[in-house]
């Protein structure tokens, strides 16, 4: 790991540098913690970041140096609990009810966000004691053995070494959108809270935190399950990116560390995860260079001893695993538009 100075080297970054790097910090917050690319602005922040050994044989092997050249890849965990789920008794660690691939491409200026469903029906790695290894849903990886074999796991099905892991609390969402002012979100479809009751038709709506995490926690009361849930998600990322500017993040110095703040209290992080450099990789991304995409389905509603299961289409995802190994994403969006969650 490099030992210069992280709050150095944030100094030098520019005030339109660091804004925009604020922005995508906490829009992709929402998605699943990638707060990490400013919480090097100096140890305020990233001393209230919890770090933990994750990555073993699923992350890269390489020198150090993919923090400054070539593509990076991050697995990006949002933990929830188990409540309201048939089988929340039967294990006591949480499941991973967001999981996501960011992959900054080779240029550093673009970012795509792959979603993987919660439910894809996939080879999940053993753990003595707790499970015997074979086919289960993805999200419970997280249970059978924390983040480290939900990324090992996610290593396995997509054949991409990680540089590391950023593993999100999913309520950290209501107090980051109150941080903003409220986001407007556009739904294409109505949207019915199984929970509260709320109700949101087709169109754009205002809503401040509690509304966004009552509306990002839909998954039966959304058109396509935990397909929909995934594009709210989405949904939801972009809003906020809209909400911010950065000369909105400059001019508020104090809503700026409120969120960074509240950001980093939420963050579980790989020990190894190099934060100052990472915000330096992404020091290029503006906020309309991230893309958002859903892993191929054919079958959304898989019969499986583990109950209803997403089944991921063998070559489509396969195709779009070898893109982000091979830093060819571009192609495969523009050969695949259908796959892409929200649209420019």
């Amino acid at each position: 790991m490099s030992t210069r100075n992280p709050a150095g080297r944030w100094r030098r970054l520019t005030r339109r540098q660091r804004a925009v790097l604020a922005v995508v910090v906490v829009c992709a917050t929402v998605c699943a913690g990638l707060v990490t690319l400013v919480l090097s602005a100096g140890h305020r922040y990233e001393g209230r970041v919890h770090r933990e050994e994750i990555l073993g044989q699923s992350g890269a092997s390489r020198d150090g140096q993919q923090w400054h050249r070539g593509a990076l890849n991050l697995l990006l965990l949002g933990s929830d609990s188990r409540d309201g789920e048939p089988d929340q008794g039967e294990y006591s660690g949480q499941r991973s009810d967001t999981i996501m691939l960011m992959h900054l491409n080779g240029t550093r200026d673009t970012v795509t966000v792959v979603s993987i469903p919660r439910d894809s029906y996939v080879d999940v790695p053993a753990r003595p004691g707790v499970w015997d290894g074979g086919k289960n849903k993805i999200n419970a990886a997280f249970a059978f053995g924390g983040a480290a074999l939900a990324a090992e796991t996610v290593h396995r099905l997509t054949g991409v070494a990680i540089d590391g892991v950023v593993v999100a609390n999913f309520a950290a969402v209501r107090t980051i959108v109150d941080a903003v002012g409220g986001i407007t979100v556009c739904i294409p479809y109505e949207v019915t809270s199984t929970t509260t009751g709320r109700r949101w038709p087709a169109g754009c709506h205002r809503l401040d935190g509690n509304a966004t995490e009552d509306l990002v926690r839909q998954r039966h009361g959304v058109p396509g399950g935990d397909l929909g849930r995934i594009r709210d998600q989405h949904l939801v990322v972009k809003a906020i990116a809209e909400q911010l500017s950065p000369a909105s993040l400059i001019a508020n110095p104090t809503r700026l560390d409120r969120l960074l703040t509240t950001a980093a209290e939420s963050l579980t992080v790989d020990e190894n995860l190099d934060l100052t450099e990472l915000a330096l990789a992404l020091r290029h991304v503006r906020t309309e260079r991230i893309r958002f995409v859903t892993v191929p389905v054919s079958d959304p509603g898989l019969d499986t001893p583990a109950g209803s299961a997403v089944l991921l289409h063998d070559q489509a995802a396969a195709e779009l695993f070898t893109a982000v190994r091979g830093d060819t994403v571009d192609r495969w969006l523009t050969d695949n538009p259908r796959y892409v969650s929200v649209p420019d």
